[in-house]
C-alpha cells in the first residue's frame, strides 16, 4: 500500500500511524520533520509543482516497496506557510521486520529531500529568501544509489 499526500492542512500523526499499522506487518518506522526556527525564521513557506510532486513522491515510495518488500510506504508533506514547530513532513515504512522498516524510512526521507520538486522560502522579520538545497541532502540521498550488499 502506498499513500502520498501533499496538502496545506496540518499532518495528523495519529491518523497516519493508524494507516501504517493497518498494513498488518511487524514493524513501522516513522520520521516526522518540524519547521525549525533557525536564525530567527518566523515563517517557512513551501511551494510545489502539483502533479509532478506527487509523481516524484510515488516513484520514491515505489522504490522503497520494491527494495525492502514493504507492506506500506506513506509520505505526507505540507505546502504553504508554516510556523516553527509545525509538522512539515511525515514518512512511514511498514515491513515484516524492524531493519527493513528503519532503512526504508531513512531512504524515503533522504530521497524525497532531493527528488521531489519543492521550493522553500524563509521569512525573518521583513526579509524573505529562498532556501538552496543543502549538500548534505544530496550526500544522504546518494548513499542509496550504491549497490546493496
Amino acid at each position: 500500500m502506498i499513500h502520498i499526500s501533499v496538502r496545506h492542512s496540518p499532518i495528523d500523526i495519529a491518523a497516519e500511524m493508524t494507516r501504517a499499522e493497518a498494513a498488518g506487518a511487524g514493524a513501522v518506522a516513522t520520521f516526522t520533520g518540524l519547521v525549525r526556527a533557525d536564525d530567527g525564521v518566523g515563517t517557512l513557506e513551501l511551494e510545489h509543482y502539483p502533479g509532478a510532486t506527487e509523481a516524484a513522491l510515488l516513484k520514491v515510495a515505489e522504490g522503497a516497496i520494491e527494495r525492502w518488500g514493504l507492506s506500506a510506504a506513506i509520505i505526507v508533506h505540507r505546502v504553504g506557510p508554516m510556523q516553527p514547530g509545525e509538522r512539515i513532513v511525515f514518512v512511514a515504512a511498514t515491513a515484516a521486520h524492524r531493519g527493513a522498516a528503519l532503512e526504508a524510512c531513512a531512504y524515503l526521507i533522504d530521497r524525497l529531500k532531493t527528488d521531489a520538486p519543492f521550493w522553500k522560502r524563509e521569512t525573518r522579520g521583513a526579509e524573505a529568501s529562498w532556501v538552496e538545497a543543502r549538500d548534505g541532502d544530496h550526500t544522504a540521498a546518494a548513499r542509496w544509489d550504491q549497490p546493496q550488499s
